[in-house]
């Protein structure tokens, strides 16, 4: 009976990540939004940290305190990673990847942080006509 209830809570986890992932795909030569929202509304952006990394972990694209921050992004993002930042008061963070190789292929995570909450989100890209 124990085994049987932490197997189904087990399941319910995995699950859940499943469908918590995100899976989007492009074409190598072209652009895609890779989606990360907020639930939350009326966001004051200069208490916002976003975060994108990719399947390395290296540095797709910063926000600091509503402000882009890309001193420290990876060289193979400069100038291909683009932001929305009218969106930021209504939570959108996504970032617009363009000129799209074989190499962005993989997971991408965005780790939103502010004041009362976080949210961690995974993006899965799959790149066609490779």
């Amino acid at each position: 009976m124990v085994i049987g209830c932490c197997f189904i809570c087990v399941f319910a986890v995995l699950i859940n990540k499943v469908f918590l992932d995100i899976r989007v795909v492009g074409f190598i030569g072209g652009s895609v939004v890779l989606p990360c929202s907020s639930a939350k509304r009326d966001l004051k952006p200069q208490d916002m940290n976003v975060v994108w990394r990719d399947k390395d972990s290296e540095n797709v694209y910063d926000l600091i305190n509503g402000e882009a921050f890309v001193e420290q992004q990876f060289q193979r993002y400069k100038n291909r990673a683009q932001t929305f930042p009218d969106e930021y008061r209504r939570g959108n963070f996504s970032v617009k990847l363009i000129n799209l190789t074989h190499t962005d292929a993989g997971e991408f995570n965005c780790l939103i942080t502010h004041s009362s909450d976080s949210k961690h989100q995974t993006v899965w890209l799959v790149i066609n006509g490779m």
